[in-house]
């Protein structure tokens, strides 16, 4: 014990690393140049003597000047190292505004564990394998997970819909919630990044972000599409938290001011908490309603009356899938035909591929030709699909010209004769 601080001392153990090192001269030049502007922006506001504002300003530049010229000569932050330490510091900044925001009551308490356990994984994620393991971190909090296709399982199959309803709703909120958060990073990238680590890693950065971002809208337009309405009640449920917590710290600084006494302000803050815990719940989330309701927007299905479409919305199946999944293998029999509700899928055949998206269906050619099915599918974005049998998609081709007109365009595509296909599937 009496020898540790010597020993500590041999081995170079309190001393920074090179990188640690090299990094706080950086630190000290972008802080230093802040501190120029903040205090000149103060003597300026208290109009101060111009000879010592003069003089001390000479004696803080020469600071700053050799501040920024040992900075500009480090050398030893390589590139990669700059973009995980820029990675490292813009997701703890983001965990920074998580916290923030739940401290305002504008992000649930439900809803902080969960954004929280993200940006953790974010800053792990970062430290261990810099930007690849960010953006791993980052595909992972808009994936779904084992226990929401386990939900999926049990509506689908069992009709069973109250946890696929409650982590529905969980992720709408969470993608809101990550929505509204990254939206705030571009400024700490300007502010703060780009003075420490140069224009190109703020630039990647901004691109890493810009992904992120569009990842998210991605994946809420995809519940919006499939759930009308939801996504609008959980933003006005937001703007709701965010006026009562304006509303009180007004009152609080009005109280701070000697504006009104105790008294008052205890009432106000009762009424106040009242009609927080009104703002807290969260709409329910109807899924076989709301499944209906989609229905009626796919093109496919316009020409079908309200009885009909109706009758289509009881016996659609619903499927989830993540990307990566394998929807349908090849050689595998056809029983079914998809409808694409949200995501995208890719076909792949004799080295070929290609891409359906929202509003397209898959399957049906290997049902009309009554073949085996020739082509892999899986999901190149997490995936909502409504599932139709063989026998009903037969008698709803009888019914609908816009699907016919589909089935035509899409065996067209791929050198098929439509009108043989459509005589044997008993439609002209």
């Amino acid at each position: 014990g009496t020898t540790l601080r010597w020993i500590i001392g041999r081995l170079g153990l309190d001393q920074l690393s090179p990188i640690d090192h090299a990094l706080s001269r950086q630190v000290i030049a972008v802080a230093l140049q802040t501190v120029r502007e903040d205090v000149a922006q103060t003597t300026e506001n208290y109009d101060l003597n111009r000879d010592i504002v003069r003089s001390e300003a000479k004696r803080f530049g020469e600071r700053l000047e050799t501040a920024v010229k040992t900075a500009e000569e480090a050398t030893d932050i390589l590139d990669r190292d700059r973009i995980a330490l820029g990675l490292i510091a813009l997701a703890g900044h983001e965990r920074d505004t998580i916290l923030a925001r739940v401290r305002e009551r504008t992000i649930s308490a439900r809803m902080a564990d969960l954004v929280l356990s993200d940006a953790d994984r974010l800053i792990e994620g970062a430290r261990t394998q810099g930007r690849s393991g960010y953006q791993r971190a980052a595909r992972r909090s808009v994936a779904y997970g084992r226990t929401f296709r386990a939900a999926a399982v049990l509506h689908g199959r069992y009709g069973v819909s109250g946890p696929l309803a409650r982590m529905t709703a969980d992720r709408f909120e969470m993608l809101l919630s990550q929505r509204l958060i990254l939206r705030d990073l571009g400024t700490f990238i300007d502010g703060r990044i780009r003075r420490i680590h140069g224009r190109r890693v703020a630039e990647l950065l901004h691109d890493l972000l810009a992904r992120r971002i569009e990842g998210i809208e991605t994946a809420l337009e995809g519940l919006r599409l499939q759930y009308p309405g939801y996504a609008e009640e959980l933003e006005r449920r937001f703007i709701r938290r965010t006026a009562l917590r304006l509303e009180e710290r007004e009152y609080t600084l009005m109280r701070e001011d000697g504006l009104f006494g105790a008294e008052v302000y205890t009432a106000l803050m009762q009424e106040l908490a009242t009609r927080r815990t009104a703002a807290e719940g969260r709409p329910g989330l109807d899924l076989a309603v709301r499944r209906g309701a989609f229905i009626e927007q796919f093109p496919l299905f316009a020409d079908l009356g309200e009885g009909a479409l109706k009758r289509l919305s009881r016996v659609l199946k619903t499927r989830y899938v993540d990307i990566g999944d394998v929807v349908l293998h090849k050689e595998s029999p056809a029983r079914s035909v998809f409808f694409i509700a949200s995501g995208a899928v890719e076909l792949e055949s004799a080295g070929q591929t290609w891409r359906l998206g929202r509003g397209e269906m898959f399957g049906q050619m290997a049902i009309l030709t009554n073949r085996v099915r020739r082509v892999d599918v899986r999901a190149i974005a997490p995936t909502t699909l409504l599932v139709l049998d063989e026998d009903r998609f037969r008698r709803l081709l009888e019914r609908s010209a816009a699907l016919r007109d589909a089935v035509r365009a899409s065996a067209e595509k791929r050198g098929i004769d439509p009108v043989d296909l459509l005589s044997g599937g008993g439609a002209g």
